[in-house]
């Protein structure tokens, strides 16, 4: 089946990843274009992205908040509504309670319509999207553990409720790097600000230039597009819950 988009009037989203830079690869083309079409979208992210380097001089607490500052830019970039960092140490991420619990406070703090985020399980036929960072499996795992029943249900985590964060229910998940999409958004027109958000994440390029990320992040997303009469497009599982 060919979705260019939801069939439901939704104007609040949320995406959440374990790293920065995991979004901008992964679904920046679709935040564009909802952030353009007026939804407010927010950054949940999961990791304080401390480990990523191969530089010998950088501290975790320095790596951490640069990682945050990029993030921050390329919201900006984006038009994003808020980011949110739940800092947990980056390449160490679990799907624990805690995860889950954090992630569902933040669900029942925004109410997204729709949530995205990363594939829970390894692909080991394909090239998708996150198939060997065990902390993309943890995210996407947890993410999904929130949304049901966790945010939804008033007896779970009580203490949620008592700090004022009522119970939400999501309609949607749309799943990034699943080898069976049925969800395809056309981002034709949003390539160049997906682009200027990713290169905000300055420490992630390794010396790769903006040249390189136009023609990279175009060729992904041509592919992507092939036979769905769009040039440009990113892929989804969706996954609609009963309201």
């Amino acid at each position: 089946m060919t979705q260019e988009t939801s069939d439901e009037n939704f104007s609040r989203g949320m995406v959440v990843v374990a790293h920065a830079d995991d979004a901008e690869f992964g679904c920046s083309g679709t935040v564009a274009r909802l952030c353009a079409e007026g939804w407010e979208i927010v950054y949940v992210m999961c990791t304080d992205g401390s480990k990523g380097s191969s530089d010998r001089e950088m501290t975790q607490k320095e790596l951490s908040r640069i990682r945050h500052e990029e993030q921050v830019n390329a919201g900006k970039v984006l038009g994003l509504k808020d980011v949110v960092f739940l800092d947990y140490e980056d390449s160490l991420l679990q799907p624990t309670l805690e995860l889950r619990k954090d992630i569902a406070r933040e669900i029942r703090r925004y109410k997204p319509d729709v949530v995205i985020t990363m594939y829970p399980m390894r692909n080991l036929d394909g090239d998708s999207f996150g198939i060997g960072h065990p902390d993309h499996m943890a995210a996407g795992e947890a993410t999904l553990q929130a949304v049901f029943p966790t945010a939804r249900d008033h007896m779970t985590f009580p203490d949620l409720l008592e700090d004022g964060f009522e119970p939400h229910k999501v309609a949607e998940v749309w799943i990034m790097g699943h080898p069976n999409p049925d969800l395809w958004m056309d981002v034709t027109d949003h390539m160049d600000t997906s682009v200027r958000a990713l290169m905000e994440h300055k420490t992630q390029m390794n010396g790769r230039d903006e040249k390189w990320a136009h023609e990279r992040m175009r060729e992904w997303r041509r592919g992507r597009a092939v036979g769905k009469g769009m040039q440009y497009a990113e892929a989804f599982k969706k996954i609609p819950f009963r309201r």
